[in-house]
């Protein structure tokens, strides 16, 4: 058979192999779910109905086929809202638009709308007119104001957003809306998430106790910077606005600041807390009050729950990782240490591999820029001592090294010996599973 022949032939059967793909349903045509990780909690928990606060999900088809994308949460009058935000320089129209209206008092509701499968980062002046599209639209059919409504977007950087898909679902949202919608909230926010994350918690407080329920999507592009992917935590508290912003900043940086999946941060992270004050419990003005003080860990238990979840849920991961540092000269050099171990490609394709290389500690402590002595410094794995006074433990061997690395959960301790400084931080390890999400993250 002549050479043309055989092309014409082979030309034929691709043709009919398009048209063949063509015609398959969209569910024969989607991907196939992603692996649940290893690091997932058995179960998602049980949320405590928040009063004051409804929520609804629909499908509308923003990037993603058959399945949940946009979520929607309608708080009661009286609501107040806190937050904090990415800096990212090239941060998202949505953020921006938050920003500016997180501190704005009001005795209306508000609400939150967010969509998953598009950033709407990076898209120019069509971004910001996307926001103030839904924002209007929304605000007319919940009757509040636009400066109350909160949008958010999560998903491929720099391709304009289809909101016109979100506005078309509005009408089955704003219908849908109930007290028990929180769980499939957080599963319309998740992209390559692996499993959707929620947590919750109560304070008793002099008149009743406060509930507490969060959500929290997040999985690649984690080095948070004031806030983290998307996290939403409601509460019936009543607390001042400041209050509460004062609350929330102050477990932010003990919380979502203290993960790292792969030292990058988003264009859209995005942390509100809103409290309806449907409690009967007393009202919290000073947040270093004891009603303050109960609700902070309250809230904080919340906080480092997702923040944790958000890490076992990290691209590819098979280890949660704790970084403890102690012994600085200062906080600030410990954290310095304590990420330069964390985001250290080596020091996690070590514990990907189950590999005790301690070394790999040693030049991530080196390479940081903060304060260490080398024959001063010790390190752990675990309870395990593996090196002390600049040199490998006498008691140390290979042996055991390389069975604690078999944990799931590790904990990598270094002691400066230099002062009292003191950090932690949590990560995850780097698989090949990393590689190929990300390569493959956009097709």
């Amino acid at each position: 058979m002549g050479a043309k022949k055989k092309l014409k032939r082979k030309l034929k059967s691709l043709k009919a192999q398009l048209r063949e793909s063509q015609t398959e349903s969209p569910a024969a045509q989607a991907k196939p779910a992603p692996k649940v990780s290893p690091l997932a909690p058995a179960n998602f928990p049980d949320l405590p109905l928040i009063a004051g606060a409804r929520f609804a999900s629909a499908s509308a088809g923003v990037r993603y086929k058959d399945r949940t994308d946009v979520m929607l949460a309608h708080l009661a009058p009286g609501t107040v809202m806190a937050g904090t935000f990415t800096r990212s320089a090239t941060r998202a129209a949505s953020v921006v638009d938050a920003q500016a209206k997180i501190t704005h008092a009001s005795p209306e509701g508000a609400a939150i709308l967010v969509n998953s499968g598009n950033a709407n980062a990076f898209t120019g002046a069509r971004g910001t007119q996307s926001v103030v599209a839904l924002c209007s639209a929304l605000a007319q059919k919940l009757d509040l104001p636009e400066n109350r409504i909160f949008t958010a977007s999560t998903g491929v950087i720099g391709e304009p957003l289809p909101h016109e898909r979100i506005a078309q679902a509005m009408d089955g949202l704003v219908e849908a809306l109930c007290e028990t919608g929180l769980p499939d909230a957080a599963r319309a926010i998740m992209t390559t998430d692996t499993f959707p994350k929620g947590a919750q918690a109560s304070a008793t407080l002099p008149g009743g106790e406060v509930r507490i329920a969060g959500i929290a999507k997040g999985s690649g592009m984690i080095a948070p910077d004031m806030a983290t992917m998307l996290v939403y935590i409601f509460t019936d508290a009543q607390i001042t606005q400041t209050a509460l912003q004062t609350v929330v900043s102050r477990l932010t940086a003990r919380s979502f600041n203290c993960i790292t999946v792969d030292s990058d941060t988003s264009t859209s992270d995005m942390l509100l807390v809103a409290a309806t004050g449907k409690t009967d419990a007393a009202q919290i003005t000073d947040p270093d009050s004891p009603e303050g003080e109960s609700f902070s860990r309250a809230l904080e238990s919340v906080m480092t729950d997702l923040a944790h979840q958000v890490v076992r849920d990290g691209e590819g991961a098979s280890k949660f990782i704790e970084v403890v540092v102690t012994g600085a000269r200062s906080d600030a050099d410990a954290r310095k240490i304590a990420l330069s171990i964390a985001n250290s490609p080596l020091v996690k394709t070590a514990a990907a591999g189950e590999d005790p290389n301690w070394g790999r500690i040693v030049m991530a402590v080196g390479k940081s820029g903060a304060e260490a002595d080398r024959d001063r410094l010790s390190i752990r794995f675990g309870p395990h001592l593996v090196a002390v006074n600049g040199e490998r433990a006498p008691s140390y061997a290979e042996e055991i090294g390389a069975e604690y690395m078999k944990n799931s959960d590790l904990v990598l301790g270094v002691d400066l010996r230099l002062g009292v400084g003191a950090a932690t931080i949590w990560t995850c390890d780097l698989t090949a599973r990393y590689v190929e999400i990300n390569a493959d993250y956009r097709s």
